[in-house]
């Protein structure tokens, strides 16, 4: 049986809840939230390993971002594009683009060869992401190192009060990783369901979501497309589907975004009891 990545088990099959109605959310419906919308107009950041700006799985969408670089203590932002050091940031943006296809990526690279960086980089790029007032900005990496946790907290919260939605992947092992353990954040995990659309809620967070993660095919180096798992693959998602959310109704809240995702996930408009008590779920 293949291991599951850490967080993503309350969307196994067998162990998968079906929380109480609340019925005027239950009024709120998919084609409500985001029908007909392709993201136009809406800026994704991806805070990640670059992304190939040519892959054609992208479109040409995207449209700038910054290279964080730290040398001898002192980080520096470099603006010349630039390219995917390891193809997960790629992946990412494909993920979100195929579900979005109209909105902007930019590309905050902070990632390298190795998937690895500093601390100091992941929060100077997601500071950048701010600052520039992105829409929606894409966090498949976290830190578990105490030291980030205050910073990274500040600046979650910074986010959240300036109308920016941070959608986090869970760690993949289970250690609590940050910002994906703060409550100002969207925090994702994977099922298996191949169908992109479908998300779960998770009445017991820290994990509030869980998305398709588990052999996903996405863009990867050099043109090409690979099959992944794990949770950094679930996140890009929900990103895609809050640039939707985002782009039908640009004066939403994070808050609110949260709550209409809760109110149209999978197991909250199917719940067996539904049919016996009559309900009617769009």
């Amino acid at each position: 049986m293949m291991m599951r990545p850490a967080w993503s088990q309350e969307f196994a099959p067998d162990a998968l809840r079906y929380p109480d109605p609340v019925p005027v959310l239950d009024q709120i419906t998919p084609d409500w939230a985001w029908g007909g919308s392709t993201g136009k107009g809406v800026r994704v950041g991806v805070v990640d390993s670059g992304i190939d700006a040519e892959h054609p799985a992208l479109g040409g969408m995207v449209r700038g971002g910054v290279a964080v670089v730290e040398q001898e203590g002192q980080v520096h932002f470099d603006e010349a594009p630039h390219g995917d050091s390891f193809g997960h940031g790629t992946a990412c943006a494909g993920i979100i683009h195929s579900l979005a296809p109209e909105a902007e990526l930019y590309s905050i690279k902070v990632l390298g060869a190795t998937l690895s960086g500093t601390g100091n980089m992941f929060v100077a790029g997601l500071r950048w992401a701010i600052e520039q007032r992105l829409d929606v900005v894409n966090l498949s990496l976290g830190t578990t190192k105490r030291e980030f946790f205050a910073v990274l907290h500040e600046l979650a919260d910074l986010a959240y009060f300036r109308n920016i939605v941070l959608v986090t992947a869970a760690n993949n092992f289970p250690q609590p990783s940050f910002p994906s353990m703060y409550a100002s954040v969207i925090s994702v995990a994977c099922h298996e369901v191949k169908d992109p659309m479908r998300f779960y809620y998770n009445p017991t967070p820290p994990v509030d979501f869980g998305a398709y993660g588990i052999d996903v095919q996405v863009p990867w180096l050099g043109g090409g497309t690979i099959s992944t798992t794990g949770n950094s693959f679930a996140a890009p998602h929900i990103t895609g589907i809050v640039a939707l959310i985002r782009a039908k109704h640009p004066g939403l809240t994070p808050f609110q975004i949260k709550t209409i995702l809760r109110a149209t996930a999978w197991n909250m408009r199917h719940r067996p009891e539904a049919a016996i008590a009559g309900d009617t779920i769009a």
